[in-house]
């Protein structure tokens, strides 16, 4: 039996802390609660993407681990990056070969910034892969994504919590983010400060959406984690599979949400 509610999660940006979204996938679904719309940012859109698709979280995070991310990036002769995220594109095209939103087994939006004119933009249909790409791409390390004529960086830049696609489509809207911030006692370099920096202006907007989501899944200690640390994947993985698994229990109202609950509509 099937519930008839409308369920989305909406996935933050928070690089490979976003590894820790899998495991609160996996703990999800295997308390019967499974999203019918997914939203995200950056690592989000990613890991959304690909569950959308219909890889199990234990695939992707075998996917992801097997997987020499950074040799499909190439040096950018560029004044606006680093590197080129095209060659990224090839990556994608290997799980997600039909390149279209259409063809997802669960409706996705990505969230991406356009930098030219300070906004938001969501995207949910046509082509798949560039808006990932966009999502994804960090400012001042990638050169920008062009789909069009924008010309879009992450999205986490604007909205690292994008609820708003969910907001007023689902019956409950669930927020998750890997992008938690420790106390500081020491910002020994300037490396740090600009990081810190960073992250806590995507907390911010993270924070400012809270209210707009009925259950909110933040996994503790993701903080520690480095946002390029791939070899603490299974780490990542545990950590949001335990603490999301440690909620359900503590919050048991989540239950509602399974598979075996018949409500079409929020009590």
């Amino acid at each position: 039996m099937k519930s008839n509610l409308k369920i989305g999660i909406a996935l933050s940006g928070g690089g490979v802390r976003g590894i820790s979204h899998l495991g609160v996938l996996k703990a999800l679904t295997e308390s019967g609660i499974f999203p019918t719309k997914v939203s995200g940012t950056s690592a989000g859109a990613i890991a959304g993407a690909m569950f959308c698709q219909g890889y199990a979280p234990d695939e992707i995070l075998k996917i992801i681990v097997e997987t020499n991310y950074f040799k499909f990036m190439r040096p950018a002769i560029s004044l606006t990056g680093f590197l080129k995220m095209d060659s990224v594109g090839n990556l994608f095209k290997l799980y997600l070969k039909h390149d279209d939103f259409a063809e997802l087994q669960i409706p996705l939006t990505v969230a991406a910034t356009d930098i030219k004119k300070g906004k938001v933009r969501y995207y949910s249909e046509g082509e798949l892969i560039r808006p990932i790409m966009a999502s994804s791409c960090i400012p001042g390390m990638f050169d920008p994504i062009v789909i069009g004529k924008r010309y879009l960086v992450d999205g986490g830049v604007l909205n690292n919590l994008p609820v708003e696609p969910l907001d007023g489509t689902c019956d409950y809207v669930i927020g998750v983010n890997c992008n938690q911030l420790p106390e500081e006692s020491n910002i020994s370099n300037m490396k740090k400060l600009i990081e810190r920096s960073v992250i806590m202006a995507m907390n911010y907007n993270v924070y400012s959406r809270k209210s707009k989501c009925d259950y909110f899944i933040e996994p503790p200690g993701l903080g520690g984690y480095g946002v390029f640390d791939i070899k603490k994947a299974s780490a990542l993985f545990a950590v949001g599979y335990d603490f999301t698994m440690n909620y359900i229990e503590n919050n048991p109202s989540i239950l509602d949400l399974a598979v075996n609950n018949i409500k079409s509509s929020k009590a």
